[in-house]
């Protein structure tokens, strides 16, 4: 089967450094998971099954990029929809998908803390109402959608997990619109892919988390049924959170990470792994990440 090409979605990533102020828990945008993809293409006509399994075990960074002694072991699963009906919009291929990610976080006071308090928990449920795609000259392709986090945690701020465990999601809505951009050709992938997320406030808590920015890029090759080549990722937080409408000090975030990716093409499904080093990370929990992500056409 052709390789798959699709920039998808995927949610949350981050507790916030401070847990003293925990109305703010995840970065809508799981930090790297696009890297590896076509970001401004789409696959062919049909249904997807992609399925993104995501290992992180990080540490505490202050606003200049110190360590502070927690630490938070993270794992998760994000299951993905894709659906291609076959129809044109604008001239663009158009297509839908829908995500239920679910997580396990275990955060440690300090970095020499035997056990944590781990919980598992449903992050909010993303939905991608349309996808466009064009295929212009000379091998690019651009493409937009728009994602909606719900807000239907098990757990979050509003809803508190048990034991005093980490919530498994945000409390409030987001949007985010994004665009990939790629060049395909003889093989290479060379793609960018970005995305906004605008938070709404918290109604429980009058917690509204500041704009972010969240771009990764990605630079392979196929060689045979492999692929090889390197990504790099970023986030940033444009504004500060604000709660009661007063802007809170420490809470502009930013991470960057870079490392290699590597796929095999199974014939029907597709197997890619991605490894990222943290460069630095500053007011949030980072570190080094490892990605499996899976695709598979179920018609």
């Amino acid at each position: 089967m052709k390789k798959v090409v699709c920039s998808v979605f995927a949610a949350a990533l981050a507790l916030a450094a401070s847990n003293a102020s925990a109305e703010e828990l995840w970065n809508p945008h799981l930090r790297g998971t696009d890297e590896g993809l076509a970001a401004g293409a789409l696959p062919p006509e049909g249904v997807y099954f992609i399925n993104d399994t995501y290992f992180g075990a990080w540490k505490s960074f202050d606003g200049s990029g110190n360590q502070t002694g927690s630490k938070l072991d993270v794992m998760i699963d994000i299951p993905i929809l894709l659906w291609n009906p076959g129809v044109k919009v604008l001239g663009a291929d158009y297509a839908v998908a829908i995500a239920q990610p679910v997580d396990y976080t275990s955060v440690y006071s300090n970095s020499t803390a035997a056990t944590g308090n781990g919980h598992f928990g449903t992050f909010n449920t993303v939905v991608i109402p349309g996808m466009l795609s064009w295929a212009l000259p000379y091998d690019l392709h651009v493409k937009t959608q728009l994602a909606v986090y719900v807000d239907d945690p098990s757990s979050s701020p509003a809803h508190p997990a048990p034991a005093g465990g980490a919530g498994a999601g945000n409390s409030f809505w987001t949007l985010e619109p994004g665009l990939g951009v790629s060049w395909l050709h003889e093989g290479w992938d060379l793609s960018a892919s970005l995305h906004y997320d605008y938070n709404f406030k918290d109604n429980t808590t009058n917690y509204q988390s500041g704009d972010q920015i969240a771009a990764e890029y990605t630079a392979t090759k196929d060689i045979g049924k492999w692929t090889a080549g390197a990504g790099f990722y970023q986030e940033n937080q444009l504004e500060r959170d604000t709660i009661n409408g007063v802007s809170k000090a420490g809470t502009t975030r930013l991470t960057y990470g870079v490392g290699p990716i590597v796929g095999y093409n199974f014939g029907p499904v597709d197997l890619t792994a991605t490894y990222n080093y943290n460069i630095t990370t500053h007011n949030d929990f980072g570190g080094d990440i490892l990605n499996v992500r899976l695709i598979a056409p179920l018609y």
